[in-house]
């Protein structure tokens, strides 16, 4: 009898971008993806800080460099990929969220959020994709969204349609580049304790309705992120694309 056999977790000789990852989930999917055996690019605006993650990854025998770059200035985000090996995994986690009740949100932070979460993140698709292609590779494309991508949220109403708009792109994008063996997925977490997330923890009575809607009775952390990125990098999902992978403690299930 020929016993069937979990496909591989791991990520040797591949070669891995992550946006986003000075800190926060972002660091956290690096780490992930450099534990299984990738090479990891990170990529953030602020240098200083993506060094130092590349110096404590690099003292922990792990493959790492930086590449300092707001993916929100798409022509030269775009220039430097172009420039670079493919990537046979990209994590896109850069993002930014700025809340406000919907009747008070300015043209300035509809467009700031929108630019970084819809626009930047496309293009950076767009980019790693288009160099797979040229090698004729496969790859796995991860563009870190939210459970706001499929509910509505108390003052989030800017950040909630980016992220509606993020699913789309994605399952339009897996349709396109399935044929050519790339897949395209979305991650979704709950809300995680980061420096993004700082602001709703500090406020009393949005931790209530947190702990109300997650019905794990808990926020996530970092690390209950890192296994989901590997999921989605590998081949152990081999055959998902066009999905989102919701990592949001049941707050989704009513």
């Amino acid at each position: 009898m020929k016993l069937p056999r979990t496909p591989s977790f791991r990520l040797d000789g591949k070669r891995a971008l992550v946006t986003g990852a000075s800190s926060g989930i972002g660091m956290g999917a690096a780490m992930a993806l450099a534990e299984a055996g990738a090479h990891v690019v990170l990529a953030a605006r602020t240098a200083d800080k993506l060094n130092a993650c590349v110096d404590a990854m690099s003292a922990e025998g792990l493959s790492a460099s930086a590449m300092p770059m707001d993916i929100s200035d798409i022509d030269r985000m775009q220039g430097l990929i172009g420039e670079q090996d493919k990537f046979d995994v990209l994590v896109n986690s850069a993002g930014i969220a700025r809340h406000s009740a919907a009747i008070e949100t300015t043209q300035d932070d509809f467009d700031a959020v929108s630019e970084l979460n819809v626009k930047a993140a496309y293009f950076l698709t767009q980019a790693v994709a288009r160099k797979l292609i040229e090698s004729d590779q496969p790859g796995s494309l991860i563009n870190i969204s939210s459970q706001m991508a499929h509910v509505g949220g108390i003052d989030r109403a800017v950040y909630c349609a980016t992220k509606h708009a993020v699913e789309g792109f994605t399952k339009s994008m897996a349709i396109e580049l399935g044929p050519r063996r790339i897949r395209v997925n979305t991650l979704c977490p709950t809300f995680i304790r980061t420096p993004l997330t700082e602001q709703t923890f500090a406020i009393p009575e949005r931790v209530a309705w947190l702990e109300e809607k997650i019905k794990l009775g808990r926020v996530g952390e970092v690390e209950d992120i890192m296994g989901a990125v590997l999921f989605l990098a590998t081949d152990a999902s081999a055959l998902i694309t066009g999905s989102s992978l919701l990592v949001d403690g049941g707050w989704t299930a009513d």
